[in-house]
């Protein structure tokens, strides 16, 4: 079973952001994203190849988040500051599973020059009640390298709990590296 297209909110507002679902129109905004972080966000993502900076590779990566947005797999949002309509970060629940399961996996990520601002608790606090409340999940799980201070207590913050060490869980900036498992759950009215 996959999320009704009319639970997918147009856009999230918060005081200072609008979370945006991921669709083409932001090739422009996302390119310079990636491109203005890359330094920041590579120790903590895959080794990306030069392509994967091209507005054309952007242009796909944004449809099939579209496509996933709509099909009910994946809820892609761009965080897009109000006052100037720049990007300035992404929050992802990804991998939905339905069923007896009912639980996804949330990925995020800050602008090196925005940190230490509480965008990303400002933009999570929302995008977790729409996960529980309108998508009806029971469970966002969220995982993070141990050297990640800044993901541990942010993700501390919002609720999540400590639920282990995975031994080489991804492969992170081209090696295997252990992460840390947390999760939250909707203990008010999970369906």
């Amino acid at each position: 079973m996959s999320v009704p297209i009319d639970l997918l909110p147009q856009e999230i507002s918060t005081a200072r952001l609008k979370l945006t679902p991921a669709c083409e129109q932001f090739v422009h905004e996302l390119r310079e994203y990636c491109v203005e972080n890359r330094a920041h966000l590579q120790p903590w993502e895959p080794l990306r190849a030069e392509g994967f900076f091209e507005a054309e590779s952007v242009a796909e990566r944004l449809s099939v988040m579209a496509h996933n947005n709509a099909s009910g797999h994946a809820a892609h949002f761009l965080l897009i500051l109000s006052e100037t309509g720049e990007m300035v970060g992404e929050c992802n629940f990804t991998n939905i599973v339905r069923g007896p399961f009912q639980a996804c996996h949330l990925g995020f990520s800050v602008a090196k020059r925005f940190e230490g601002r509480g965008l990303i608790h400002e933009a999570l606090a929302p995008a977790i009640s729409y996960i529980f409340e309108q998508v009806g999940l029971h469970r966002v799980m969220a995982n993070f390298r141990p050297e990640n201070i800044r993901s541990a207590k942010l993700l501390e913050r919002l609720g999540f709990e400590r639920e282990g060490v995975a031994r080489s869980y991804l492969r992170i900036n081209g090696v295997w590296a252990d992460h840390v498992l947390t999760s939250l759950v909707n203990e008010i009215g999970a369906h």
